[in-house]
């Protein structure tokens, strides 16, 4: 399959870099993603990014961090931009290339949502990753709509009344997947095999494609630099995110922990969940419940 094929040759290829130099904070897991993804579509490659951490830290005049073709976008203009740049790489007559869009979770939930619509409606021949560190980073740590209930952010400060953000995590793989689209998946630092696959079934798709991949933030969430990649596979271990594929107008689960671990040593591993009671974490526990029995009984798997 061609997708294992790109996988294989990212392997083969851990030596070449496609995406280094950048100034993000260690532990940093949006530059980890974006190193693992440009692993496996190459040299051939545009890039767009629009006002987000890997925006600051990889385009510092005279320097940028990508060896391929890359751009800035406006915020909420992602894959516009990527479509205009499909269009003209076709009317050049290219071939074998890649198109792809690295926009945060703010960028894409709720700033860029119109345009990425929009992209997959019109099918274009693109790929979009939304890395989710699970707030606006960038600018200061503020809430999206892909935070977590009971995250402190800035604008959602943990108080005695309020258990930080109360609203609940935008689903964005299921608003994706209900406008059809030919391919969509989520992913995790924490599992990077799957990643890496997911990346290549992405990039052989004739229409639009997403992939929606957790990205652990040490700065914003509050954990030792060194455990970024471990947080992200704790996040799929306690069942608050899962590993899962729209293909073919049916949802695949591609990975079914036999036990959770526990959701509350999650949580107390990161300085901006430190304040939740027990209620909370039970809060939590009850909304994670419900989604998976979503899941397990509509879901392949």
């Amino acid at each position: 399959m061609m997708a294992d094929k790109l996988v294989s040759n990212a392997r083969e290829l851990t030596n070449t870099e496609y995406f280094y130099g950048h100034r993000a904070c260690a532990g940093c897991g949006g530059s980890l993603a974006l190193r693992l993804a440009m692993k496996v579509l190459g040299p051939r490659t545009f890039v767009a990014i629009p006002a987000n951490c890997m925006a600051a830290v990889s385009f510092l005049y005279p320097q940028i961090s990508f060896t391929t073709n890359s751009m800035i976008t406006p915020f909420p203009a992602t894959a516009a931009v990527l479509s205009g740049i499909e269009a003209g790489a076709r009317a050049l007559g290219l071939k074998d290339y890649n198109v792809v869009g690295f926009a945060g979770d703010g960028g894409t939930a709720d700033i860029g949502i119109q345009a990425l619509s929009g992209s997959i409606d019109r099918r274009d021949r693109v790929i979009y990753v939304c890395y989710d560190n699970e707030a606006y980073m960038n600018t200061g740590i503020q809430k999206s709509g892909l935070t977590p209930f009971g995250s402190k952010t800035t604008t959602t400060p943990a108080g005695k009344n309020i258990p930080g953000s109360v609203g609940r995590k935008k689903d964005m793989f299921e608003i994706v997947a209900a406008h059809g689209i030919e391919y969509a998946a989520t992913a995790s630092i924490g599992y990077p095999e799957d990643f890496l696959k997911k990346i290549g079934k992405a990039a052989i798709c004739k229409t639009t494609s997403y992939v929606h991949v957790l990205a652990p933030c040490s700065t914003g969430w509050g954990f030792p630099v060194e455990k970024t990649v471990e947080m992200g596979k704790d996040a799929v271990d306690c069942g608050l995110w899962y590993l899962a594929e729209y293909e073919n107008e049916k949802f695949v689960l591609n990975r079914k922990p036999k036990e959770f671990s526990p959701i509350g040593d999650y949580l107390k591993k990161q300085a901006r969940f430190r304040h939740l009671k027990e209620k909370e974490i039970d809060y939590i526990k009850a909304g994670r419940d419900k989604k998976w029995k979503k899941i397990l009984e509509n879901w392949k798997g």
